[in-house]
């Protein structure tokens, strides 16, 4: 009889085996958290890069994998961690082969392949969670507490230019983030859509702007380029009585609020406390946590299609209004 069973202490759960496939620029720091996360253990990789592969396993003294079938058989969760147009690809053998998934975001790079994931996903009758990254920083948290009649939402991300991610435009890209959010804030049906666009470095739109509105009346208006010199993810939000600014990226802000006074000559300025985290690591303990509760995951398939949806209508927006030689 064990030293548990003798006390009436519970034995402690199995680790749940996770592994990650495709080990690039960002796959390697799922790897990262896998391997040093509680409750759960990095079993491999799957990577068709030779050289990566092999300092990724020295890294963290992991098995590389083969195929996504092997994967598949050792693992009980999977990120999904290469180009969109892939996630599809890679997503379909793995739930075949009864895994769990965080897919990152977008979760695909067409709606026909979102409606493959979902249905392959009730099939096996497994969790597939989407990467919407913001979901889990501690900024969303304050804005999902404090935000509960958004009327105009402004947001504006920017990043230096990277050819990762290229196999799919700017939208895709970086303004998926800032659509899953607004739309879990905002909460009404979207009517109307209108977008421009311009392709600087890449064959897609490269900077973009995105005006939402909403049936309930609310508008939100995001501003995205890839080819800025700088680092920005930061959103405002109006809403009677109150004026929200956060920054997602160094987690901080600050709250404008109509005192008890009413008028403008009564507003108070509180800065918001926030307690800072890693997004990335937040996101995977709760999607390891969703798996060994067979629970539902903050951003499940339902947000992933909802932003990937409005996302293409946006890319189809910008391209209707360009000239054919752009288009060429």
């Amino acid at each position: 009889m064990t030293q548990s069973q003798t006390s009436g202490t519970p034995p402690a759960a199995a680790p749940i085996r996770c592994g990650v496939a495709g080990v690039g620029y960002l796959g390697q720091h799922h790897a990262r958290i896998y391997a040093a996360l509680e409750g759960a253990e990095l079993a491999g990789i799957f990577e068709t890069d030779d050289a990566r592969a092999a300092e990724i396993c020295a890294r963290h003294n992991c098995r590389r994998f083969a195929t996504l079938a092997e994967l598949g058989a050792a693992c009980d969760a999977v990120s999904v961690v290469v180009p969109t147009d892939r996630h599809a690809e890679v997503a379909l053998p793995l739930l075949a082969a009864g895994c769990h998934l965080l897919i990152e975001k977008p979760l695909c790079a067409t709606l026909a392949e979102a409606a493959q994931i979902l249905a392959a996903a009730g099939a096996a009758g497994r969790i597939v969670q989407v990467g919407h990254i913001e979901h889990y920083n501690p900024v969303m948290s304050f804005l999902e507490q404090h935000v509960n009649d958004p009327r105009y939402l402004t947001a504006d991300r920017l990043a230096p230019f990277n050819p990762r991610g290229t196999e799919v435009g700017v939208v895709l890209d970086l303004m998926i983030h800032d659509i899953g959010v607004v739309l879990q804030l905002v909460r009404s049906p979207l009517a109307r859509i209108d977008a421009v666009g311009v392709n600087v470095v890449s064959p897609r739109e490269d900077i973009a702007n995105a005006r939402l509105t909403f049936a309930n009346g609310a508008v939100a208006n995001l501003n995205t380029s890839r080819v800025s010199f700088k680092k920005v993810r930061e959103l405002r939000v109006f809403q009677p009585g109150a004026y929200l600014s956060l920054d997602f990226m160094n987690q901080a802000g600050h709250l404008l609020r109509v005192g008890d006074g009413g008028t403008i000559f009564d507003i108070k300025r509180e800065e918001i406390p926030i307690e800072k985290g890693e997004p990335l690591a937040l996101e995977l303990a709760s999607f390891v946590k969703c798996v060994r509760e067979h629970t539902q995951p903050k951003v499940g398939t339902e947000l992933g299609r909802s932003a990937l949806e409005v996302a293409i209508q946006i890319t189809e927006t910008i391209r209707a209004s360009l000239p054919a030689e752009a288009l060429s």
